[in-house]
């Protein structure tokens, strides 16, 4: 049976109006035309899958067979060749290089400074103040991946900078890679090319001073260090540059949207906030929260699964290598594949009422018995986000450091943009201290 073209091509365009104007809805209602539909981003054919055991396919079983699609391969000459962008031999050699940064030895050492910073924040607030949590968490992340890339606080014109700029590029990034060539010199996108120079103008100055020899205990230091087992060769200040640059964009913006969309979550749901205090009341016993105690937060980490799926990412994408037969497709070397994380994590074949806030589900067999491509919030397989348990800890320390503390309740409406992820445009929250 052949492909099917999804309805509502445009000329020219094709389906990036679509995308762009309704992304959530489209993409979920691709799964009605069958295991892959084809698509058209401007001129270009992709080939969407809905069908998780073909995606587990594309990223585990013959993930060999794919590299990078075209939405990594367009930030590349902005955003170098970090190990999110390259492909191929040089891929693996930097995931090989860069792994020891996120041993448990290293999340220890760095679960100190999310601590501190978190800490910090949260004796910031005052009974009563309504909070922009968003950005709060995003101040968070920022100096989070900060203190842990460089063993020092970002300087106040770097985090403004970032704040400014990161943001933008995953947003208008989308728009580029969604956009067909032509489209490459409108306004938007010289924005785009504007804020990853500023970007990488940060990386520049923090790096500038930097010796490549002095063990200063971050992970700057153990990137620069870091040496290749089969021959014994370090990066170059380029290849450490553009993983900085990879780090930095992606440790703030992904792990500041968990942490805010995970306290929106436990203010809708007062009883799910009681358990979760509950639990760091047990476990803690009114000290800090460390590393080790995150194998005793069992709730509070189900809190984080839910939040990574009911706020995935929109979309995936990678290239064909070589020849491969994927469903009822043959592939050429080339092609294009398209999937959604975020209609998997809400698809009814596989989820009880997925639009419910449910940590409970994770303690089901139901859930345990998921088909393998289902529940994919990192990707998965050999380009699998390599800091996915960097994040996944991140998250649990700062929410049992903050409801340790403190009640969050709404406080006015939240209205969500996408870009690659659910984007809250304001997240005010009142702060309440405890009983």
């Amino acid at each position: 049976m052949p492909v099917r073209v999804t309805p509502g091509r445009w000329p020219v365009l094709g389906h990036t109006p679509a995308l762009v104007r309704r992304p959530t809805t489209f993409t979920a209602g691709l799964r009605a035309h069958g295991d892959v539909v084809k698509l058209f981003l401007g001129p270009l054919p992709t080939y969407f899958l809905t069908n998780p055991e073909i995606i587990h396919r594309v990223l585990v079983t013959d993930g060999s067979h794919f590299g990078s699609g075209i939405m990594f391969r367009k930030f590349r000459p902005y955003a170098g060749n970090g190990l999110a962008l390259s492909d191929g031999p040089f891929h693996r050699r930097q995931r090989r290089l860069m792994l020891p940064a996120f041993d448990q030895r290293h999340l220890r050492r760095y679960a100190e400074i999310w601590v501190r910073a978190t800490t910090a924040l949260a004796e910031s607030w005052r009974p009563g103040e309504v909070r922009r949590i968003d950005e709060d968490m995003q101040a968070l992340a920022m100096t989070n991946v900060g203190e842990t890339l460089f063993g020092t606080e970002l300087g106040e014109e770097a985090i403004r900078e970032a704040r400014r700029s990161i943001p933008l590029i995953i947003r208008l990034g989308m728009y580029r890679v969604l956009s067909p060539g032509f489209a490459e010199k409108l306004p938007v996108n010289r924005r785009f090319d504007q804020a990853v120079m500023r970007m990488k103008a940060v990386v520049d100055e923090l790096m500038a001073d930097r010796d490549a020899d002095t063990d200063h205990g971050d992970l700057l230091s153990t990137l620069l260090l870091a040496e290749d087992a089969e021959t014994g060769e370090r990066m170059t200040r380029e290849q450490v540059h553009d993983e900085v640059v990879t780090l930095l964009s992606a440790g703030t913006e992904t792990t500041a949207l968990m942490l805010a969309w995970a306290c929106h979550e436990l203010g809708r749901h007062p009883g799910v906030a009681d358990r979760v205090r509950a639990e760091v009341d047990r476990v803690l016993g009114g000290r800090p929260v460390t590393f080790d105690d995150l194998p005793a937060l069992a709730y509070t980490r189900q809190v984080v699964s839910e939040v990574l799926r009911r706020y995935a990412l929109w979309i995936l994408m990678r290239r064909t290598e070589q020849e491969i037969d994927l469903g009822p497709v043959r592939l050429r070397p080339g092609d294009e594949v398209m999937f959604s994380p975020l209609a998997l994590h809400t698809d009814l074949r596989y989820w009880e009422r997925p639009e419910v806030f449910d940590p409970d589900r994770w303690t089901t067999d139901r859930v345990r018995t998921l088909p393998p491509g289902v529940f994919i919030p990192f990707g998965n397989g050999m380009r699998q986000c390599i800091g996915h348990l960097f994040a996944r800890a991140e998250v649990v320390i700062g929410l049992a450091t903050i409801f340790a503390r403190w009640h969050l309740e709404p406080a006015g409406p939240v209205r969500v943009r996408y870009t690659t992820i659910a984007c809250p445009r304001g997240l005010p929250m009142t702060v309440r201290p405890r009983n």
